[in-house]
């Protein structure tokens, strides 16, 4: 069972998967197809292996992973040297009501229990 939502992120693979279903096993198509699915399932499994890993690992290293500049050099220096003065960082929502007008909220200190 593939769910929708997999569906929407590889289109591709709803085809293979209805092919799948019609095919013969001997079917050298079908090989092809099965190939598409399972390059999928371990593009997925990496996917949930990323999450989980940020998820259930230190806030600091996560918001390091998110957040550091990708481009090397002056941003990325400003970048570690902020963060590694810091055992905090600030979080803040940007939210609105349905008539679009702007909610203020108090942003977050989140002090970190040790940093990596």
């Amino acid at each position: 069972t593939v769910s929708d939502g997999v569906f929407t992120q590889w289109p591709q693979v709803r085809m293979a998967v209805q092919m799948l279903g019609r095919l013969p096993p001997t079917s050298g198509q079908r090989i092809v197809f099965k190939t598409q699915v399972e390059k999928v399932k371990v593009s997925l499994d990496q996917t949930k292996d990323s999450f989980m890993k940020r998820f259930t690992g230190d806030v600091s290293t996560a918001y390091r992973e998110v957040y550091r500049p990708s481009e090397e050099g002056e941003k990325q220096d400003y970048f570690d040297s902020v963060f590694t003065g810091r055992d905090y960082v600030t979080f803040g929502v940007d939210c609105h009501t349905e008539s679009k007008e702007d909610i203020t909220l108090p942003c977050v200190k989140y002090l970190f229990s040790h940093k990596n």
